[in-house]
């Protein structure tokens, strides 16, 4: 054994702060270079104070941290063959633990890891797909993996054991990663107790220097460096508690990658792959939709829309075009559309899309017609703390838009007079059931997939002759026979007032002195003299048109209602809200031309009559204390295992808008 920190493991120093970030954060996922038109015209883009909502990008506050003056740091294994280990030196029971597997001389661009546990106590492993093994050690004793590499003429499998000892107090750094180079990084020092650990300092103790984003100790923030080959990170978290003095270690592979030459991925996107590997899509799926190689647009015969191919309205036909950087996530979605999807809603939505991306630095979620697929943040499916663990964290810096504005039009979904879905603290290590994510997964998938169908209805499927999904968009748009076009000719939202202050809430726009003086009671009025069910619908006529078929089906299929309200920025005390503005007569039909239009199985006008009559909130009283408007005969009843307080009285952190991406339309 050598220990590892003594060989190969090294690379250059981080990458220098971008200048701006922040801005660039706002305006740019995935800039498309000399590709961009001035319109946003698809996608989502909205902004919460809600900390589920994220953005991939890390804060422009990085600051170097020292070196560690002792570290315990790896130790090679090595085997009869070039596969080869990293090991702990120390493993603990209760503490996360990581194994690295590595082919001698080889980096791991290519090659597929397949990690299995052949002996000991059970684990969760929600990394088995990567060349870092990364777990939660339930309790001492010996454990055992088996682990094959495959892919560039390689195929090789061997075994390593690692011994546990007994608990004993530290830290715990929640969780060893694998990263490509330029891509953003987040850790997290688990609580004791409960209890918040105090004056956590954090250095670092390989040959990779380090900046993190320390805004929040708790955690770190980092962008991975750019690396001539695949290079292990090491960071040590010290803090207090209790009196004593604690510590942990954490490992992040930065894996070497090919120079990005797509233009239009061209930041950094992590490794995926196909969830179901015997698909015909396999190789094109991923290709098409997630690469930083993606030079053009893959053509419809290449990757089809799903619903062009025959007999695949099923969810296997859909699972065919998931593409994900962890299996949990297409395990997780699979079980959702199998069990959680009674009607076939998602199915029927779903075959407008050519394919499915859950990735650990989706934030937020969007649809982009370049690619004709979705991309949805994890942070929707996860059951297990475990799988949450791998799931990049960092902040959405867009929640700062509209903060010189004198209101906020806050939402929520809420059942019998309660919030219809649960939220959990990331600092709180509980699982998740599929009733728990249900309600929240089914609005994004009911808004994201309005998009896809409002660009490629199912009814126009057989009409589409490419080369590419953007070709028949082109022509699409240019007859307005979009959707979202149809529903602008019939009926179109014409508060200029209202558009200009979506601009300033969702786009970023600089608010002038007139937006700057609006109060609560002046946007009431340019909103009820309109036809809108939400203030995001203002953002674009794409979401106008996604806004309405959401809230109509999450009330339709979930009776789960949509609350809105014109309120003040700080006290929150409401002007004007209503419970299933949806069923408003004013909105009659205008949603009942989108539904028809994208669910021809459903009569739009049959479904908006038979929903509950829009309640109006109390004026002068705060949000939280309208949430218990519905009437009712019972007593309230928690939509969760999850919602363990009175949610009448729990002030939640608002949402305004969606929380989800603008892309932009490549060029002609």
């Amino acid at each position: 054994m050598n220990t590892l920190f003594n060989k190969t493991f090294i690379g250059q120093s981080i990458l220098n702060t971008i200048t701006n970030k922040r801005y660039q954060s706002r305006t740019k996922y995935f800039a498309i270079t000399n590709l961009v038109i001035a319109a946003i015209l698809t996608g989502c883009g909205g902004s919460s104070s809600d900390s589920s909502s994220a953005d991939s990008g890390t804060p422009d506050n990085s600051l170097p941290i020292n070196t560690c003056e002792a570290s315990s740091g790896l130790t090679l294994v090595t085997t009869s063959s070039d596969l080869s280990f990293n090991v702990e030196q120390t493993y603990t029971a209760g503490q996360s633990a990581t194994i690295l597997a590595s082919v001698v001389n080889t980096d791991s661009a290519g090659l597929t890891y397949q990690w299995q546990q052949t002996s000991g106590p059970a684990l969760s492993l929600v990394s088995e797909n990567s060349p870092v093994l990364s777990f939660i050690i339930p309790e001492s004793g010996e454990y055992s993996f088996s682990v094959n590499v495959s892919g560039n003429q390689t195929d090789l499998t061997e075994s390593v054991s690692i011994t546990a000892n007994a608990s004993i107090n530290q830290l715990n750094i929640n969780s060893d990663h694998q990263v490509v180079e330029g891509n953003g990084v987040s850790l997290r020092v688990a609580r004791i107790n409960d209890l918040i650990v105090d004056e956590i300092e954090w250095c670092y103790f390989s040959n990779q220097a380090v900046e993190l984003d320390l805004t929040n100790p708790e955690r770190p923030l980092f962008t991975a460096p750019n690396v001539n080959s695949d290079s292990v990170i090491g960071l040590k978290a010290t803090g207090q508690f209790a009196g004593e003095t604690l510590s942990d270690e954490v490992f992040v592979l930065v894996t070497n990658e090919s120079t990005i030459s797509s233009p239009y991925f061209d930041q950094p996107v992590a490794r995926t792959y196909s969830y179901k590997d015997s698909s015909k899509y396999a190789a094109n799926a991923s290709n098409c939709v997630y690469s930083n190689q993606l030079n053009q647009t893959c053509n419809i015969a290449d990757l089809p829309l799903v619903g062009q191919v025959a007999n695949s309205e099923n969810v296997q036909s859909v699972m065919d075009r998931v593409v994900v950087s962890h299996d949990w996530m297409g395990e997780n979605f699979e079980t959702f559309l199998t069990q959680a999807d009674p009607n076939s809603d998602f199915i029927k939505l779903l075959q407008s899309v050519t394919a499915v991306v859950i990735s650990y630095d989706v934030r937020p979620s969007f649809y982009w017609v370049a690619t004709g697929a979705i991309y949805l943040d994890p942070e929707y499916l996860w059951f297990t703390p475990e799988q949450r663990d791998t799931i990049n964290e960092a902040p959405d810096y867009r929640s700062d838009f509209g903060n010189d504005l004198q209101f906020i039009m806050p939402w929520r979904y809420v059942k019998n007079n309660d919030y219809a879905y649960s939220r959990i603290d990331r600092a709180v290590r509980q699982t998740r059931s599929l009733a728990d994510i249900t309600p929240n997964l089914a609005s994004l998938l009911y808004h994201e997939l309005a998009h896809a169908n409002d660009f490629f209805p199912r009814s126009i499927h057989n009409t589409l002759t490419g080369p590419t999904l953007i070709d028949d968009f082109y022509r699409r748009t240019d007859d307005n026979a979009l959707v979202s076009d149809q529903l602008k000719n019939i009926d179109p939202l014409t508060s200029s007032e209202m558009y200009g202050l979506a601009g300033v809430s969702f786009q970023g726009e600089t608010a002038n002195s007139t937006q700057k003086a609006y109060l609560p009671n002046d946007v009431t009025s340019f909103f009820l003299t309109d036809h809108a069910n939400d203030f995001y619908a203002y953002s674009s006529t794409r979401e106008d048109a996604a806004m309405l078929f959401e809230e109509s089906f999450m009330s339709h299929r979930y009776q789960i209602q949509r609350d809105v309200a014109v309120t003040d920025p700080t006290e929150l005390i409401v002007d004007w809200g209503q419970r299933g503005r949806i069923a408003s007569p004013d909105l009659l039909d205008r949603a009942a031309f989108v539904i028809d239009q994208i669910m021809p199985e459903e009569d739009g006008k049959t479904l908006l009559n038979n929903l509950p009559e829009p309640i109006n909130m109390t004026a002068g009283e705060d949000w939280y204390d309208n949430i218990g408007i519905s009437p009712s005969s019972q007593s309230l009843s928690k939509v969760s295992s999850l919602n363990t307080t009175d949610n009448t009285t729990e002030r939640r952190p608002v949402q305004i808008g969606r929380e989800h991406r603008d892309m932009p339309i490549p060029q002609r």
